[in-house]
């Protein structure tokens, strides 16, 4: 594991935390460090957030640090901007993924660009939030993963944590920078850990035991992927609820996989991309997004011109279908143990 992976042995006190309560945590670091750190979202004050990341946090900083916003998330991120540009730095909630669509003018038109646009006499360093992917049954309206369209918009960048740790250091890392992020947030695993293959409560979760937070301020640098276990047999590449289920699939097929969180995708850490598969010979892909034009068509292209010459076997993927969401059957729909499973199988057999 890379030393990103674990609190260092002087890291202070630390405490069992779940995504939520890391969240919440780096935000109230953030809110008392900077008096121009201000959060906005629907519902985010008195009640809390819909998942409860901000509980508290209006109580004790008060309403104008922390304050609720109509639902309009066009509105609510072109404040945002607004706001960064002028000298605070927004931390805007969009409460689901689904919900981003309405503000993508003002992130791609105007947070995006604005930096290059003014020769850098503006900046917008607004971190904007969203709980994204299923594991709540929430369908087609509330389970969406989006992250490849952001991706795909020069000037922004995109962030996506697996554990607790990451999710604390990552989002103060967000939060200090000075261009505009897109921290989503993986739904499925805000509460804890599960078995990797179905939503229910796995207390003996590797790990776990061992996965404790600082409750003090530190940060994760953007751009530096994640070794979660290091191996010779294939490469798997993968993000968010997705890391978890591949390592669960991994160890219960006895295979050496080498596992890469790669934690954000802009920007990307290629090099540790290009030194596993270097190493391995075969790269699998996993994502929880629809296959056609997700990221992982990217992560493919990249492998493959960076790495072609040293791969023994044709790049894989596993992800969502070309679908809309499912709602009762999202479970069906997500990367399982069967289809990633196969994929590892094919690879190998190559």
């Amino acid at each position: 594991m890379t030393t990103e992976t674990a609190p260092a042995a002087d890291a202070g006190e630390t405490r069992e935390m779940n995504m939520i309560e890391a969240i919440n945590s780096a935000l109230d670091i953030m809110l008392d460090r900077d008096d121009n750190v201000t959060l906005l979202g629907e519902d985010i004050g008195y009640f809390g957030g819909v998942f409860r990341c901000t509980a508290g946090l209006q109580e004790k900083y008060g309403k104008t640090r922390v304050f609720d916003t109509p639902i309009s998330e066009c509105g609510i991120i072109g404040v945002a901007v607004g706001m960064g540009a002028y000298g605070l730095r927004p931390v805007p909630e969009i409460q689901f993924a689904d919900y981003i669509y309405p503000g993508l003018d003002q992130l791609i038109s105007e947070a995006a660009r604005l930096r290059y646009r003014s020769a850098a006499e503006f900046i917008a360093p607004m971190t904007v939030r969203s709980p994204f992917g299923g594991g709540i049954f929430g369908g087609q309206t509330h389970s969406q993963s989006p992250e490849s369209i952001f991706t795909h918009v020069s000037g922004l960048k995109t962030v996506i944590p697996s554990t607790p740790y990451d999710a604390k250091g990552l989002l103060i890392s967000c939060i200090e920078d000075n261009d505009p992020v897109i921290f989503f947030e993986p739904k499925r695993i805000y509460n804890g850990p599960f078995d990797g293959y179905y939503d229910k409560p796995a207390k003996s979760w590797k790990g776990f035991e061992a996965a404790q937070v600082p409750t003090d301020y530190y940060k994760i640098p953007l751009g530096k992927a994640r070794t979660v276990r290091e191996g010779d047999a294939l490469t798997i590449l993968a993000y968010g609820t997705m890391v978890h289920v591949v390592e669960s699939v991994a160890r219960d097929k006895g295979v050496n996989a080498e596992i890469l969180d790669l934690r954000t995708l802009v920007p990307l850490d290629i090099e540790a991309i290009e030194a596993s598969v270097e190493k391995t010979g075969r790269c699998l892909i996993v994502h929880e997004a629809t296959r056609t034009s997700g990221f992982g068509s990217e992560l493919s292209a990249l492998v493959q011109e960076r790495c072609f010459y040293h791969l023994e076997a044709p790049i894989e993927r596993v992800t969502g279908f070309d679908t809309p969401y499912p709602h009762s059957l999202e479970w069906a729909y997500f990367p399982g143990p069967v289809r990633i499973g196969e994929a590892i199988d094919k690879l190998l057999e190559a």
